[in-house]
C-alpha cells in the first residue's frame, strides 16, 4: 500500500520539480543601459600649414632725390614735407643773376656771329661776281670761302651757347618729374648747393609696397606663400600683396633678409609710414582637422572615431590621418565640418549607445 501511494504521488512531484526548474531559469528583463556622459569637439578644417605674420611698413616703391642741375645759391624753397605735387610743380629756385648774365652773353654773341656772317657771305658773292667776269683770282675766292665757312661756324657755336645758357636759366627752378609726395627737404632759403647735391624728394603716390624682416628660416616661405596685408589702424580690411622683392643678402646687423610686397589695390587709406600686418600663408596648403589622440578608436580596422549625430547614438567611423603629434592627430578624412566627435570617452563606447555630452570644446 505504501508502495502504491509512494507511485501515486510521483507525477505531483515531477511537475513540481519541473516548475520549480523553470522558475530558476527564467531571468528578469535587462534594464536599458544609461546615456553615457562624453566629451565632444567639433570638427574644424584648417590649412596644415600654420600661417605666418610679420610687422610691415608702408613704403613708396620709387623715391626720387631731385637736385639743381647747376650750381648757386637757393632763393626759396615752394613746398615742404608732405606736400602733395605734380608733374611740373615748382620745387624750390636758385638765384638767377648770373645765369640771366651768360644768356645775355650768349645772345650777343650770336648778334656778333650773324653779323660776321653776313659780312661773309655777301663779301664771297662779290668775290663770285668778280671771278666771273676774269676781276678775280682763284686764290682770293679760295680765301673768301674759307673765311665763310669759319663764320658759318661761329654762328653754330654761338646758337649752341645760347640754347645751353637758356637751359642753365631754367634748371634755376627745380620741378617736380613725378606725382607724389614730398618726404624730405634737404636745402633752405641761403644755401649755395653743388650741381647734383640733393634738395628734394619725392614718393610716387600711385605706387606703395610693405617691407618686412624676414628671418633665414622662413625665406622659403616668404618666397612661394600667398601674402595679404592688414594695416594697424583698420585690421578689419585685408589688401592682396604681391612678392616684387627679395634681398639676396642679409642684413649684417640683424642677420634678416629685407622683402618688398606690392600692393596693387591700395587705397587712399593706405599712408606712407603706417605699420601693418603681412600674412603669409601657404599657396596650395592641404586642409586638416586637429583633433585629440584620445579620440581615436581602433578595433582591429584602422584608425576611427566616433561621431555623434543628432540622435545622441555615436557612429564608428574610420579616418585618414595625416601625421601624428605629441597630443593631436591630423585628419584628412572620414570626417566633415561641424561634426562632434567623441574625445573623451571614446573606448567605453558601444554601437548605438546613447550618449550625453557635457561639454562640446570649440577650438
Amino acid at each position: 500500500m505504501k508502495v502504491n501511494a509512494m507511485y501515486a504521488s510521483l507525477p505531483m512531484l515531477i511537475l513540481g520539480l519541473a516548475v520549480t526548474l523553470a522558475g530558476c531559469q527564467a531571468t528578469p528583463q535587462e534594464a536599458a543601459k544609461p546615456d553615457r556622459p562624453v566629451l565632444v569637439q567639433s570638427v574644424a578644417f584648417e590649412p596644415q600649414a600654420p600661417e605666418r605674420t610679420f610687422v610691415a611698413t608702408i613704403r613708396p616703391r620709387v623715391e626720387s632725390d631731385l637736385g639743381f642741375r647747376v650750381a648757386g645759391k637757393v632763393a626759396k624753397r615752394l613746398v615742404s614735407v608732405g606736400d602733395a605735387v605734380k608733374v611740373g610743380q615748382a620745387l624750390a629756385a636758385l638765384d638767377a643773376t648770373d645765369l640771366r648774365l651768360q644768356r645775355e652773353q650768349a645772345e650777343a654773341e650770336v648778334r656778333a656771329a650773324s653779323a660776321a656772317l653776313q659780312q661773309a657771305e655777301a663779301e664771297l658773292r662779290r668775290i663770285l661776281t668778280l671771278r666771273g667776269q676774269g676781276w678775280s683770282t682763284t686764290a682770293t675766292l679760295d680765301r673768301q670761302q674759307a673765311v665763310t665757312e669759319e663764320a658759318r661756324g661761329r654762328m653754330a657755336r654761338a646758337e649752341r651757347a645760347l640754347l645751353l645758357a637758356e637751359n642753365a636759366l631754367s634748371y634755376a627752378t627745380l620741378t617736380a618729374d613725378i606725382d607724389g609726395v614730398v618726404t624730405a627737404t634737404q636745402v633752405e632759403p641761403g644755401h649755395v648747393v653743388d650741381t647734383g647735391k640733393v634738395a628734394i624728394r619725392i614718393a610716387r603716390s600711385s605706387e606703395k609696397e610693405a617691407v618686412i624682416a624676414v628671418p633665414e628660416a622662413q625665406i622659403a616661405a616668404v618666397r612661394t606663400g600667398v601674402a595679404s596685408l592688414a594695416l594697424w589702424s583698420n585690421p578689419d580690411k585685408r589688401y592682396q600683396a604681391t612678392l616684387r622683392e627679395l634681398s639676396p643678402s642679409a642684413d649684417p646687423a640683424t642677420r634678416t633678409y629685407l622683402a618688398r610686397f606690392s600692393i596693387p589695390a591700395a587705397d587712399e587709406p593706405v599712408q606712407f609710414g603706417m605699420t601693418a600686418t603681412v600674412t603669409i600663408s601657404e599657396a596650395a596648403a592641404s586642409e586638416v582637422a586637429r583633433l585629440p589622440l584620445s579620440s581615436l578608436h581602433n578595433q582591429g580596422g584602422g584608425p576611427a572615431v566616433w561621431v555623434v549625430g543628432a540622435d545622441s547614438r555615436p557612429v564608428l567611423r574610420p579616418v585618414t590621418i595625416a601625421a601624428y603629434q605629441s597630443r593631436d592627430v591630423l585628419i584628412t578624412q572620414g570626417v566633415s565640418d561641424g561634426e562632434h566627435v567623441v574625445v573623451l570617452g571614446a573606448q567605453k563606447l558601444d554601437p548605438g549607445q546613447r550618449v550625453r555630452i557635457v561639454e562640446a570644446l570649440q577650438f
